[in-house]
């Protein structure tokens, strides 16, 4: 397997309290890689290391034989020049045409004529579906139709990565359903090295070449998705199956505790 990204006894803190708990794990070049997990098990504060915008306590992070943890800022946007990320909300910006908001890494890191320019926008909104739309703004798209437009922006310097940050979140299933198919589109047409973070898993079984799982900071596991489905950790076929954890409390024990017994 080649490796797109090594993490190796990756931890971090926020203050006291240790977020990720020496994890290792490799991601392959040219899959879909779902990183899968509950709310608060470290998925996003994951994803914030991958992309160079946190600093770990310790370990290293290695991509195309470099330790991005060791980077300073300068190096680090070089790594990101190669990387497309598409943030939860889009993180469009609204004073901007969507036209504008896709030009945005072009103007910033090239330099190439305006017609050029804007031949390569049309280019990435028509394959993310928005052709016709570059004179529209944020405010005047549906949810879905903004994802689409922060996908474009993140395709604009046609990236070797593609991050996905909860890409389903705030969409209805058939729009949730839409974006899967983009995403394995973008695999299949490109080659794309796909890392998407989630907790979905309609989406982690349609999309995901290789999981990796986290549980309480911890990698409880690392595989392909058949890998995934046959695991007997009890952890994972909780999570899998949608069965909540045991109540450490009683009804009865809450009530004892505000009467002061």
């Amino acid at each position: 397997m080649e490796k797109a990204i090594e993490v190796e006894n990756l931890v971090t803190h926020y203050g006291d309290r240790e977020i990720l708990k020496n994890i290792s794990f490799s991601i392959p070049k040219g899959s879909i890689t779902v990183i899968l997990g509950g709310s608060g098990c470290g998925k996003s504060t994951l994803l914030k290391h991958l992309i160079g915008l946190l600093k770990p306590t310790s370990g290293r992070i290695i991509i195309k034989g470099n330790d991005i943890t060791k980077m300073n800022e300068d190096q680090m946007n070089e790594i990101r020049k190669k990387m497309g990320i598409l943030f939860q909300g889009a993180a469009l910006l609204n004073s901007m045409t969507i036209l504008d908001n896709v030009a945005l890494p072009l103007h910033e890191h090239t330099k190439l004529k305006e017609s050029t320019i804007e031949i390569m926008v049309r280019m990435k909104l028509d394959l993310v579906g928005l052709s016709g739309f570059d004179s529209f703004y944020p405010s005047q798209l549906s949810g879905g139709m903004k994802k689409r437009a922060g996908l474009a922006r993140a395709l604009a310097l046609d990236p070797e990565m593609l991050f996905f940050d909860e890409p389903s979140a705030g969409l209805d299933p058939v729009t949730a359903a839409g974006l899967d198919e983009l995403i394995i589109k973008l695999n299949k047409v490109f080659r794309m090295t796909i890392i998407v973070v989630t907790h979905e898993l309609p989406s982690v079984f349609k999309i995901a070449d290789y999981v990796i799982m986290l549980d309480k900071g911890y990698v409880i596991f690392s595989g392909t998705l058949n890998e995934l489905k046959t695991s007997d950790n009890p952890r994972i076929r909780m999570f899998l199956e949608r069965q909540p954890e045991e109540e450490k409390y009683s009804p009865d024990d809450y009530f004892k505790v505000i009467a002061g017994e």
